[in-house]
């Protein structure tokens, strides 16, 4: 049985709990909580990607939607394989059929709405692919726009998304220079790659670097002058896409052709 004593007791303690400060109450947002226990000071992360080396098999996005929740069927994925073919009289033609998810299976490049134009062998000029995702700007236009702070900037450089926040507005998807957002379609929120984070901050490679067997991705320390990315980067000409943009984006290409979009 409770007695007079104690119940004034538990009452001035209540009363305490309702008075404290507005301020320590204070709904944290995504950017303040991100890290937990990892300490990124003395990181950067970078992507590279070796455009001689990439075959266009689709491994490393079979492997992406596998380890990050997007439905293998579906048409979106965070990142994704594309096929240029420059013929001799001067075209372009590009295509990424389902993101390249089962490679390119045949020699006719996909135009959309089922159309195909075929292109013989004697016309071309040169065939490559280049892999794509998200560019972990430096300065990041879909972390500008989001307007509450779904989208945010980790200070090891990677943009991440917190899908509890995001309002699926689309003001960071149309933001994108790079046209690597897209909404979930179990989720319906906003995403995109996000350099596997839950795996890098191990210690681990991203999942798309583990697939590949021919080592055309890979992902690197840019503060760290011994790691190897960073060295390449450093070293050798490497591009990256859509400069004039003033992204800063955190992705580099070795072999990166004028003609890729």
């Amino acid at each position: 049985m409770i007695t007079r004593r104690d119940f004034l007791k538990y009452t001035l303690k209540g009363a305490a709990g309702l008075a404290v400060p507005v301020a320590a109450l204070e709904i944290a947002a995504p950017g303040k909580l991100f890290a937990g226990k990892y300490d990124p000071s003395g990181v950067r992360w970078v992507f590279l990607v070796d455009t001689l080396k990439c075959v266009g098999c689709g491994l490393c996005v079979k492997a992406c939607k596998l380890e990050n929740e997007i439905p293998y069927d579906a048409n979106v994925t965070r990142t994704w394989v594309e096929r240029y073919v420059l013929t001799k009289d001067g075209r372009v033609s590009a295509d990424t059929p389902k993101g390249a998810r089962d490679g390119f299976l045949t020699e006719k490049v996909e135009l959309g709405q089922g159309k195909y134009r075929d292109i013989k062998k004697e016309e071309i000029e040169k065939a490559f692919f280049v892999p794509k995702l998200c560019n972990q700007c430096q300065n990041p236009p879909c972390v500008q726009v989001c307007p509450v702070g779904a989208t945010y900037q980790t200070p090891d450089g990677v943009v991440l998304i917190d899908r509890k926040w995001c309002i699926g507005c689309g003001y960071c998807i149309m933001a994108c220079p790079y046209g690597v957002r897209f909404f979930h379609p179990v989720y319906h929120v906003a995403e995109k790659c996000n350099f596997c984070y839950h795996r890098i901050t191990k210690g681990m490679n991203t999942a798309c670097v583990d697939a590949c067997p021919f080592g055309a991705r890979k992902i690197g320390n840019m503060k760290d002058p011994n790691d190897p990315v960073a060295k390449i980067i450093a070293s050798e000409r490497v591009g990256v896409l859509k400069e004039e943009y003033g992204t800063k984006p955190q992705v580099y290409y070795i072999g990166l052709s004028k003609e890729v979009r």
